[in-house]
Formats: C-alpha cells, structure tokens, sequence
C-alpha cells in the first residue's frame, strides 16, 4: 500500500509520541489555559464582580500567548536538535532539504492543529467545574452559570492556529543550512568542556550579593526606584553563575582528587562538566521563569492577606453608622438599622460628641475639638473588647484619644503630648494621659471627660457615633448591602449627606471579591510559567536520553552495579531539577522581603504559602521523573 507524504509525517508523529508528548501537552494546556480565560474575560456575569476583572483577564491572555509563542518555538528547536540523526538519516535515503522541510512543518501544524482543538474541547468538558472553583475562589455571591463561550472558542482557535503556522515556517527556517554531516552526526559531536573565568566567577557572586542587599535594605517608596536596578543585577548574576560560577566551582571539586575519585564521583562530576554548557543555559531560563512565578503569585496572595487583614484589625463592629450636625435622618437611619438586624444576635453602642470651640487656636475657620464622656467611651470599648479608660478622671481632667492603625501604625512612633492644658470658651481642660486605638473610627481625635463635665458643656455642634458588634460579621454582608440600598448611598464608601454608614461584611466581601479575580488571573499565569519551566527541564533530560543511554550501557560493562546506576542518575536529576528551583526560591523569597520592606507588612504566611507549595509540586514531578527516567536507562541496558 503507498503511503502519501501527509501519511508519513503523521505516522512520524506517532513514532516519536515518547519526545513529542511533553511538547504536545504543554502546549495542550498553554491551550487550555488561555480558552479558561477567554470563558471568564466573555462571561457575562464577572463584569458584575468588577469593572477591570474583563480587561485584566484578556491582558492576562496576551502575556500567556506571548510566552506560548517563545515557549514553543524554543522547545521545537529542542526537537528539532534531538532528531538531527533521525534525519540525517532521512536525507541519505534521498529525502530532499525541501521535503524534510516540508515534513517538519507538517508535523508541528498537526500536533498545533490536535492541542489546539484538545485544550479547547477539555475547557468545554470542565467549564462548569471551573466556573464553579471560580465562585468558591472569588466568594461572589450570585453564580456563574455555563453558557456556550462562542466568543472564547472563536478567539482561541484562531489565535493558537496562527502561533502554530507561524511556528511551523519558523522550525522551516531553523532546518534551513543544515549539512549532511551535522545532521548525521547530530546530538553526538563531542561538546567542549566550558572554561570557566575567575573573573566573571567573582563577579557572579558580587552581583548576586549587591542586588540582595539593596533588595533587603531598602525601605517604603525606595524599594519602587531599586527594583528596577535590582532586577537587572540579579538576572545578569544568575546568568554567571550558571554559565561562569557554577562551572567553576565544579572544576575545583575535581581538583580535590579525594572527592572526585570517591566511588562514583568520577561519573557524577565528568558527566554533569561535559554537559554544563547546556544545562546553564536550561538552569538560567528555568531560574528565572521560576522566579518571576514566585514573586508574581506570592505578591498576590501576600497583597490579599494584607488589604483583608488589615480590613479586619482595624475594624472592630460589624455595621457603624455616623451621623453629623444637621443629620435630620439619624432616628430614621437607626430604626432601619436595628430592623434589618431583626434575628441576628448583636450589641450595640453609641457615643455623643459635643464639637466645641478653642480659642487659642482661633482662625477663620474656628476649629473646633471633639469631646466624649467617659461612660459611653468605656461601654463603646466594652462592646468592642477593646480597653477602658484606665486613669480617673476628675473635674476637668482629660484623655487625649486618638486614632492607631494596627497595621501603618505598628511599627512607627506617633508622638502625642501625655500632659497638657487645652483652653476651651469659658474653661479648659487638663490632659493627664493619652490612649490610641480603632475604636472610633471617624479618624478624629477626642477628649474623654468625667460625666459630669461633659453635662456641663452647653455650647456645642453635636454629632453621633453608633457601632453594632455581631460576631459572625461575614454573615452581614447582605445587610449591609441593603443598608446601603436603602440610604442611596454609594457602595464603595457609603457616604451620604451628614452621615455615613460602612459595613465590615460587606466590604470586607467586595474587597475579596475584587482581590480574587486579581489572584484568579495571576494564578493561571504562574502556573503557566511554572509548567514551562518545567516542561524545560523535560525537554532538556530526554533531549539527550539516547547519548545517556548508551554512555551507562558502556559503564556497565565495567562494573557499575545498579544500586550505583540508581545513584548517580538520582543525584544528576536531583541536580537538574533543584539547583535552579532553589535559585528560583531565593530569588523569590528575597523579592517578598522586599514587597515586606516596601509596605511595612510582613508576607511570611504568604511566602512559605505560595514557596512550600511549589517546592511540594517540584517534588512529586521529580519523583515521577526520575522512576520513569531511570527505568528507560535500565531497560536500555538490559536489552
């Protein structure tokens, strides 16, 4: 039966599945992580979460294609490296350049062709499960139903049969030139051992040392002008020290005769030499890849711990209602309130501030000083589980209460005067003490009384402080949404005109919300990059499995047991897989100490969060690895 030529390339697919399937199914998910995407960026319903969730999703979108496109092109130029035997081969049996050529691009429009319409059809088969992780991750409170992602299918095939083609004419060029002898003699000329500088070596270290400490000591706003120098500093160290450093350092271990003729030794440190060249640049590219992952979903997660964290020690009640001079609709407001909270278990609090004048401050705009009383100060407090006035007050003895954020406030000094007399119209007051916290949240500063001096003051403007404390806050996010329906109040601050009303569960909700579709986004883009990262390692271990092959089947013979074999080739993995991970964690746990410096706010539940999940997740890849790598090397040798 005559075979077509579409024929034999497809069945040269199938032949080499074993080199082929990390590159299929890497792109396959490439594919499928950008069809999820496009399913969110075009649901109807997540515009409702967030104005910029849409627009955030499709610019996520166009990083993912970016690095798919550079993604594929250099792991088909790993293929297209590994097979120059295979068709040198083909060009001695009278293939043409033209039709080798011709071969290669048919070959690659297929796999593009099959993972394309795979992503897209696996995104369909578990669209409504992910919809469903996207409500439970982003905790919205309408659902996300399925719909048919027209749109979102049109959009991605397109887009990845496009990258395909043009990946297809790219592989076209990279053949182009090639001799027979290069393709003959393919993945097998001899490699010359790299030499490494003394020089570049030492400057490798000193970049990397400069750039971590400037990340680690900069603080506040300097951390933005340092990142950027930075950055460039650490990427042309970790450069170096793959290329320069660690060759080095090899090079004096093998001088250390007592280490390298130690068992095994001279296999490990021969072998990982010769091959150093390459493995630098796959370990640069992977370190790198791997660190921007990092950073990206720790600064995420770490900014989301933050904003909900600090939302939450600073607010103390679950719904606090203020109410200004000229408030006409106060006991209206309060009524509504405590209807709303019909059947929910609450406390709750009020405070009356008398606004006076101080004169010896007396300017056109006669600034005035908020005074409470000392009862409903402490009962406020008592709600909140907060701390009393502890000093007694008497006459017109005074605390000085000012605002304290327990997050920008923790670890910087706020000088308040503890002793001082304050002139009011026709008496003053007496400052013996001070006391910060949140629990007056109008941001202003008081002075608590004795009871029986704030009955005495007469003239005043008057306002109001109302808190109610429920303890399953979370539970009132709807209240607070319909409180603010019906005050006709806008939902982001809650301000009206003379008052204000803010509810912790529901804006604790928004925010989450908004934060998790920022985390949802950059998610899916480090995992993309932790994939490729280390599909790259893949590629480059059985890149060079048939020259691993046939070295240790020659080791054998010589007396190399397989307890030994299992050795060596653990420890060679071992190498591939977690010198430029580690890298990759340093890297990363230096740039979250310096998001840390940046906003006063440790990111360590974060980092080990997000590090020790993808150091687990680089684990179990390399356990599965390496059983399925060191099989191949011993059935080689075997048979």
């Amino acid at each position: 039966m005559q075979v077509t030529f579409r024929q034999f390339a497809f069945n040269n697919v199938l032949r080499n599945k074993r080199i082929y399937a990390a590159y299929f199914l890497s792109s396959l998910f490439s594919v499928l992580v950008f069809f999820v995407y496009a399913i969110f960026a075009f649901h109807p319903g997540l515009t409702e979460v967030h104005p910029g969730v849409a627009t955030g999703l499709h610019f996520a979108e166009a990083i993912i294609y970016i690095f798919s496109f550079i993604f594929v092109l250099i792991s088909m130029s790993a293929f297209l490296h590994s097979r120059k035997k295979e068709f040198g081969l083909m060009v001695m049996l009278g293939m043409t350049n033209q039709q080798l050529r011709k071969m290669v691009f048919l070959e690659n429009v297929l796999i593009g062709f099959v993972a394309t319409i795979g992503g897209v059809g696996i995104g369909l088969v578990f669209a409504k499960l992910i919809l469903m992780m996207a409500e439970s991750v982003l905790e919205l409170r309408a659902p996300l139903p399925f719909y048919m992602p027209w749109q979102a299918m049109l959009l991605t095939c397109v887009a990845f049969l496009l990258l395909f083609v043009v990946i297809s004419f790219c592989t076209v060029w990279i053949l182009k030139g090639n001799k027979l002898i290069d393709l003959i003699k393919g993945s097998a000329v001899p490699k010359k051992e790299p030499k490494a500088s003394v020089l570049l070596s030492v400057l490798a270290a000193l970049l990397l040392a400069v750039g971590y400490g400037v990340a680690l000591s900069v603080k506040g706003e300097a951390v933005i002008f340092a990142m950027i120098p930075v950055t460039t500093i650490v990427i042309i160290g970790t450069y170096f020290l793959f290329t320069q450093l660690s060759v080095f350092i090899i090079h004096r271990l093998k001088n250390r005769k007592s280490l390298f003729w130690k068992k095994t030794n001279l296999v490990l440190f021969s072998d990982l030499s010769n091959r150093m060249k390459d493995n630098a640049r796959t370990f640069f590219f992977v370190a790198i890849v791997s660190t921007v992952a990092f950073t990206a979903i720790g600064s995420l997660v770490g900014f989301r711990f933050m904003f909900t964290n600090s939302l939450v020690e600073e607010r103390i009640f679950a719904l606090e209602y203020y109410s200004a001079s000229g408030n006409e609709q106060e006991i209206e407001h309060l009524q509504t309130i405590t209807s709303e909270l019909e059947g929910t278990p609450y406390t709750n609090a009020s405070l009356q501030i008398k606004n006076v004048e101080i004169p010896s401050l007396a300017t056109e705009y006669q600034p005035l000083t908020g005074i409470i009383s000392e009862s409903e100060f402490n009962a406020l407090a008592k709600a909140g589980g907060q701390t009393e006035v502890q000093v007694e007050l008497d006459g017109n003895e005074a605390v000085y209460y000012y605002f304290e954020h327990p997050v920008v406030d923790a670890n910087r000094e706020i000088e308040v005067e503890n002793e001082r007399t304050v002139d009011l119209i026709d008496t003053e007051i007496h400052q013996i003490s001070t006391l910060g916290s949140t629990l007056i949240r109008t941001y202003d500063d008081y002075f608590i009384v004795d009871d029986q001096f704030f009955n005495e003051i007469t003239e005043y403007e008057r306002e109001s402080y109302h808190v109610f404390h429920v303890s399953d806050w979370k539970a009132t996010a709807d209240i607070g949404m319909n409180l603010l329906n019906e005050f006709e109040v806008d939902e982001t601050r809650g301000y009206g005109d003379n008052f204000y009303i803010q509810s912790l569960g529901h804006d604790w909700s928004v925010m989450n919300q908004s934060l998790g579709a920022t985390l949802f986004i950059g998610l899916f883009i480090g995992a993309v990059f932790f994939v490729a990262a280390g599909s790259f390692l893949y590629f480059r271990l059985y890149a060079d499995l048939e020259s691993e092959q046939q070295k240790f089947a020659m080791i054998n013979k010589i007396g190399l047991t397989e307890k030994e074999l299992s050795k060596v080739l653990t420890i060679q993995l071992a190498l591939l897989f977690f010198i430029p991970i580690s890298v990759a964690l340093i890297h990363g746990a230096v740039a979250l100490t310096a998001l840390k410096n940046m906003f006063d706010y440790s990111m360590l539940q974060s980092s080990v969060l997000v590090l020790g999940s993808f150091t687990l997740v680089q684990i179990i890849y390399f356990i599965f690895i390496r059983h399925n790598y060191i099989r191949r090397i011993k059935s080689y040798i075997t048979n």
